[in-house]
């Protein structure tokens, strides 16, 4: 079996050789997010994130960390290569403060890559480029590729928490959208080697979209 090289490249993660495992339909890859909001003094200033990675995408990640302890060279080198990729296209996310995009900075002050059993999990924190006020507003962030060439998920509702404290005045939810079948079909008729127009945004079609609402 070809080893499965992965790259986070284009708004896509390539895995090559998957054409021996006969796969067809968009997605390609898997990721299972959680994220929790970073608080500082009444405000938003990133967020909290871990993606786990499935065992096929994570295969060559693991292959190239061998038996590597976690705080080695081996694995900060991989997790630099990986954040650098990630940082590229913009964290792969969007955010929204009272219907206003919000800019993020591309130095994360903290990242790591790490082996959780058979998987690659990379957690990092997102800052945004300024503090966003919580008091009265309503936040909404969304983490997806745009290809939908990676399918990029929350599993359970509470993979998006608050932090401890912040329950009293706030609440946040997970909507998962519902494509229409046209879409749906569109999706799947994409072989791996296909690409949707850029114009078509496929992969936010599918996004989830995580609202915090504060008093």
């Amino acid at each position: 079996m070809n080893r499965k090289r992965i790259c986070f490249s284009g708004g896509l993660i390539l895995l090559a050789g998957l054409g021996s495992f006969g796969i067809s339909a968009h997605p390609h890859s898997f990721i299972s997010l959680k994220t929790t909001p970073v608080i500082e003094q009444g405000q938003l200033t990133g967020l909290k994130m871990q993606w786990l990675m499935d065992e096929l995408t994570s295969a060559d990640l693991l292959y190239d960390a061998g038996d590597a302890q976690p705080d080695s060279p081996v694995w900060k080198k991989l997790a630099a290569e990986v954040m650098a990729n990630v940082l590229g296209q913009h964290y792969f996310t969007e955010v929204w403060r009272q219907g206003k995009k919000v800019k993020f900075t591309s130095q994360p002050p903290e990242y790591r890559l790490e082996r959780v059993e058979h998987q690659a999990m990379l957690s990092f924190i997102l800052p945004l480029a300024k503090p966003q006020p919580l008091q009265g507003a309503s936040i909404q962030f969304s983490t997806f590729d745009p290809s939908f060439y990676v399918d990029m998920t929350y599993l359970q509702d509470n993979d998006v928490s608050l932090p401890h404290g912040l329950e009293t005045h706030c609440h946040i939810s997970v909507l998962t959208p519902e494509p229409s079948e046209e879409m749906m079909a569109f999706a799947a008729s994409l072989d791996k080697d296909d690409a949707p127009p850029e114009d078509m945004a496929l992969g936010q079609k599918f996004a989830q979209k995580v609202t915090l609402q504060c008093q």
